[in-house]
């Protein structure tokens, strides 16, 4: 370390200019970076609720829906209707649009002289309160339209916009809001479906990103001031920290990836995180640097180098190994957060142990702030003089309040729940929540669950199966409304036989009937109108059912339902949809949430063995982790904060963060033991000397990952807050439990004649 920390110094100008060269390049990468606010892309294409959703799409066209909702005392008062009639044709005129479906587009099948007759199921606007009653039970009737345009006491219709891929959700969006802005109305009006939620998700997770690096950094430059009350003292681990935000975000256009909600805690990460490492090197140049010394600034500059660059290396290494374990993840951004995360930790790390000391060696030596004088000493080194006092005398104690604390806190875990639902990306008074609880409501359900089915739909034996799957469909409790061609056959059979007839209301049980009910249809009106149910060739058909709530145990219970349902039968080709893509993401999110977690730890474990060459090094790394990791979980299940896109990333963060404290504590414990110090002593030392470095460096996450509790999704504030809980923790658990640890065990690898 001794040569490496000369060279350093040596070439600190080429030094300097290289940081600042690359800073400078991926600076100019960022305007090219994009936002993805898809939930499907979270998944990778090959996870089969994805795969089989962009297949039922590839046959009937995209299920993406946007809605827009009138909610009246009355949806058939002639204003209203009006108004729907001039926002539907408009709509269904703009590009992008692939079909409409309204009161004015979906049909009415009656029958008239023994013809079949197909018109709108709004033919004309009611001009009195008979004709508006008339038309009340025509639409009761139809099951076309009844609950699935609008709802069943009348008091919500809605235009459902299919939309194809030529416009940008943005673009279509403001599209639809400029067409519904030209009719105005006494209706309240409301949007809906997965293009408007994309649309709020992105320019929120936008809002966040714009928000969070100005307050965050601001806020951690008073904290860096305060900490070391000293202008380098905040420009240089401030430095490190916006050249590695620049570097991870400028990483992601290279890599060909977009920004999605969970990637914009990237800069937050490396925030909280890119500071641990300056902070230490600060802490020991103040710490070299006090009354009477006689070094250079030279001197300083390679003395923080060598007494810290094992340590810091280690610690860095432990946190890009967590981070990483994030690759367990088979979410897609999860698995890219890992990589940045790492690779901005990674870049930090070297820009702290080679960018600060060159520049501290240029600057001339400041006046020292750190004090021998106890009355001269601030807050927080009384506080660990305190620590360093108490825990000698109490370790037996320590250990046992901290397990007693864990087996408390243990039983919230039981409690904890699962949640990839983006309704609760929100808090309950949002417009897009509010508008999807509306959604469930009245119409069923927001989302759906889609089987289709392959062979010769005209047969009466696969039109019989259809309406059998749609029924059992709709008998399940999680399920709104449905809708399959089978309905249709049903519907145009009421039109044209007589109630007593043994087929009214029924599948035909030939194929020729069938054939010729689809005929008659195609006389009067259009054989589009059956696209989203039926492909051209009758070969494929679609069953669609609403799904009336996105709980993760509710989900598991419908598709073991359906599986169950459609196992063995072959002409059964898939079973997709946006329900089962939002429960592949939840249990995406436990699975990832486990495996991350055992990787994390056995990889924290590994490290730590093979740098202190002792089994039990890692298991006292482990036990403060293993405590902080109860800890977190079992607040998380008594507060009701669920395991989410963004809570499920925590275990690997907080075990790759909060193993530093553990390694810094126990590396100069190490070093005070090898100097002769006895075991209180050490602990003392250990406390008051590396303990400064120790609680800077979690206070500076904590500060750091605070900026979160701002953020306009609520999972992103629960990951905030969380944050602060579990560092917190590992902090108390590395000046505290580790040092009683250390007391009682006295473990060989930390002993001089190691």
């Amino acid at each position: 370390m001794e040569k490496i920390s000369r060279l350093i110094v040596r070439f600190r100008i080429p030094i300097i200019v290289i940081f600042l060269g690359l800073t400078v390049f991926f600076a100019l990468q960022l305007p090219r970076a994009e936002i993805d606010s898809e939930f499907k892309n979270m998944l990778p294409k090959d996870v089969e609720a994805r795969r089989n959703t962009d297949k039922i799409e590839d046959i009937f066209g995209g299920t993406d829906m946007l809605m827009v909702l009138f909610e009246t005392d009355d949806v058939l008062n002639p204003e209203t209707l009006r108004r729907v009639e001039n926002i539907s044709r408009d709509v269904s005129r703009l590009k992008g649009v692939d079909k409409v479906l309204s009161l004015f587009d979906l049909k009415n099948i009656e029958s008239e002289g023994g013809w079949m007759v197909v018109e709108p199921a709004v033919p004309e606007i009611p001009e009195n309160e008979q004709e508006r009653e008339e038309l009340r039970q025509d639409i009761k009737d139809n099951d076309m339209v009844y609950e699935t345009v609008v709802s069943a006491d009348f008091s919500v219709t809605t235009v459902i916009i299919s939309v194809t891929n030529e416009m940008s959700d943005p673009q279509m969006v403001n599209a639809v809001q400029e067409v519904v802005e030209k009719y105005p109305g006494e209706a309240h009006v409301r949007y809906g479906g997965l293009p408007y939620a994309r649309v709020e998700v992105a320019q929120d997770m936008q809002g966040d990103l714009s928000n969070f690096l100005p307050f965050g950094l601001v806020i951690m430059l008073v904290f860096l001031y305060i900490a070391f009350k000293q202008i380098r003292g905040v420009l240089l681990p401030f430095g490190v920290v916006v050249m590695s935000i620049i570097f991870g975000m400028g990483l992601i256009p290279i890599f060909g990836w977009k920004i999605m909600i969970i990637t914009i805690l990237l800069p937050v990460i490396l925030i909280a995180v890119a500071n641990d490492y300056g902070i230490h090197m600060i802490a020991k140049y103040q710490e070299d640097n006090v009354e009477g010394h006689q070094f250079t600034r030279k001197n300083l500059a390679q003395r923080m180098f060598r007494s810290l660059a094992k340590p810091i290396v280690l610690t860095g290494i432990t946190t890009m190994g967590g981070m990483l374990c994030l690759l367990s993840h088979i979410l897609t951004p999860a698995k890219q957060l890992a990589v940045l995360a790492a690779l901005g930790i990674m870049y930090a790390l070297a820009a702290s142990l080679m960018f600060i000391p060159a520049v501290s060696s240029l600057l001339p030596i400041p006046k020292p702030v750190v004090h021998q004088d106890e009355e001269k000493k601030h807050f927080l080194e009384r506080l660990l003089v305190r620590f360093g006092e108490f825990v000698p005398g109490n370790p037996k104690g320590i250990i046992v309040v901290f397990v007693v604390v864990a087996l408390i806190s243990a039983v919230g875990i039981f409690f904890i729940e699962i949640d990839a639902n983006p309704e609760n990306y929100y808090d309950d008074d949002h417009p897009l929540v509010q508008t999807t609880h509306l959604i469930n409501e009245k119409f069923g359900g927001s989302q759906n669950i889609a089987i289709t089915v392959h062979g010769d739909i005209k047969s009466p034996e696969m039109m019989n199966k259809i309406n059998m799957y749609e029924q059992k469909l709709r008998d399940m409790p999680q399920i709104g409304t449905t809708s399959s061609i089978a309905r249709v056959v049903k519907q145009i059979s009421r039109a044209l036989l007589d109630k007593d007839d043994t087929y009214y209301d029924k599948i035909p049980q030939s194929r020729n009937a069938i054939a010729q009910y689809f005929e008659l249809y195609s006389m009067s009106g259009d054989p589009e109108d059956f696209e989203k149910m039926v492909d051209f060739t009758y070969e494929n058909a679609l069953i669609t059912g609403r799904i009336n709530t996105l709980s993760t145990p509710e989900l598991r219970e419908l598709k073991n339902n359906v599986e169950e349902m459609t196992k063995g039968d072959e002409h059964v080709t898939y079973v997709g949809g946006w329900g089962l893509i939002f429960f592949q993401l939840a249990t995406a999110i436990i699975n990832g949430q486990i495996l991350s977690l055992l990787f994390a730890m056995v990889l924290v474990a590994v490290f730590m063995i093979l740098q202190f060459r002792s089994l039990s090094a890692g298991a006292i790394a482990a036990v403060p982790l293993a405590i902080s990791l109860t800890i977190l979980f079992g607040l998380m299940g008594v507060l009701g904060i669920e395991l989410n896109v963004a809570t499920a990333m925590l275990s690997s963060i907080m075990i790759g963060v909060g193993i530093d404290y553990t390694i810094h504590f126990l590396w100069r414990y190490r070093e005070e033991r090898h100097n002769g110090q006895s075991y209180p002593d050490a602990v003392k030392k250990t406390l008051t000397t590396t303990g400064r470095g120790i609680t800077f460096n979690a206070l500076s996450v904590i500060i750091g990952f605070s900026v979160l509790l701002a953020s306009n999704f609520q999972p992103v504030r629960f990951f905030g807050f969380l944050v602060f809980v579990s560092i917190f923790a590992c902090l108390i658990g590395a000046l505290i439990l580790v040092p009683a640890l250390c007391l009682v065990l006295k473990p060989k690898f930390l002993e001089p004649n190691q």
